[in-house]
């Protein structure tokens, strides 16, 4: 009797658990599907400053994977993945005996570029979120202990991520510390915050930053993290108990161990079918991968977009058909959450702020992450 293919998912962020859930429907004949994750669960990184603000549990914003796999009659590897030989098609774990694949998506996403130059206390890298707001919660208590006083918070990081993270942290705080002063700051190396919105959503934005006391420091690139400040390339400093990174991605150590090609950034190297640059039936979805004809900005809707040509190009991989391209869109719909039940929304050159932005963010984050809590 011959073998049954094996497709294995490397990582179960937003475009691998579509692949998942769909294989509960129409899974691919004689053929085995693994996913493999550090992680027992994963994190919808669109509902994570939603659940820093308290409005929502954090239940609700993670995917248990042993349910989901169950459901499709997937095996699920909860190790380390430390190495691949490509042309074995092997990949190779920290614990668990290696494993052979027939086609293979890489999909672990991305990390905060530069917090790995730093070691101190009071820095929480916004990444892995599985455990963000469990490290957060941690350092803030500690903080309160030591001195009974709101933590003074500096968020390194100025794009929309980092603005989003900021203003959701400050309702977090107030409630946790409704009658002090809470001092946080927003610290970027970029002139400007909230890069890739139009000069009006940022004119209101630093508007809503202003009333809540929510600081805003540009040019300032982080040279020094210490226990109690951070250090600019000029030697600025700001006092800082709490440093959380947030910043534009970087690409994960294990991408680099994976004998693939990457580009000038470290990130996996693919054409525009997914599939990387190698000659193996190996993709790369989400940050993980960087399309070099038509390269995307690093954000989750560009890996919800790609899930559905990952589907298609798996399936063809085994039945050895001709694979589909992905063309990324080039306008999509932006939603920050300003952490008071409100949202500001961008689309098409317009701009609003609303209670209606939020519901509607609420709304599209509910149902997405809803089709996997199986």
């Amino acid at each position: 009797m011959p073998k049954p293919h094996c497709i294995a998912l490397l990582g179960i962020g937003h475009t691998n658990a579509e692949v998942v859930r769909r294989w509960i429907d129409s899974p691919i004949a004689d053929c085995r599907l693994v996913c493999i994750s550090k992680f027992s669960f994963t994190t919808y990184s669109g509902m994570l400053p939603g659940t820093l603000a308290n409005q929502f549990s954090i239940d609700e914003m993670q995917i248990p994977l042993g349910p989901l796999a169950e459901k499709a009659g997937a095996e699920l590897i909860l190790d380390e993945c430390v190495g691949l030989d490509v042309e074995t098609q092997t990949l190779r774990f920290a614990n668990h005996a290696p494993l052979t694949f027939d086609a293979l998506s890489v999909g672990i996403g991305s990390m905060p570029a530069g917090w790995d130059q730093h070691e101190s206390p009071s820095l929480v890298p916004v990444k892995p979120m599985q455990t963000f707001i469990e490290r957060f919660s941690q350092h803030v208590l500690q903080c309160r202990d030591a001195a009974n006083r709101p933590p003074k918070i500096v968020v390194v990081g100025g794009g929309v991520a980092g603005v989003e993270i900021a203003f959701c942290v400050h309702t977090r705080m107030k409630h946790l510390f409704p009658k002090l002063a809470v001092s946080i700051e927003i610290v970027t190396s970029s002139d400007e915050i909230a890069d890739g919105l139009n000069s009006r959503s940022i004119l209101r934005l630093r508007g809503l930053l202003a009333q809540r006391s929510i600081g805003v420091t540009t040019d300032f690139r982080v040279s020094e993290v210490n226990e109690d400040e951070v250090v600019d390339q000029h030697g600025n400093r700001r006092r800082a108990d709490v440093v959380l990174w947030v910043t534009g991605a970087a690409a994960p150590p294990l991408l680099g161990k994976l004998n693939l090609p990457t580009d000038d950034r470290g990130f996996l190297a693919t054409e525009q079918t997914l599939r990387t640059t190698a000659d193996a039936p190996i993709f790369a979805v989400g940050d993980s991968g960087t399309i070099l004809s038509d390269p995307a900005p690093k954000a989750g809707v560009f890996a919800v977009r790609e899930a559905p040509v990952l589907w298609e190009n798996l399936n063809a991989t085994i039945h050895r058909t001709a694979l589909s391209r992905f063309s990324p869109q080039k306008e999509f719909l932006k939603i920050l959450n300003t952490g008071d039940g409100k949202a500001m929304l961008q689309y098409k050159g317009y701009s609003f702020y609303a209670s209606w932005c939020w519901q509607l963010k609420r709304w599209i984050d509910k149902r997405f992450i809803q089709q996997y809590q199986v």
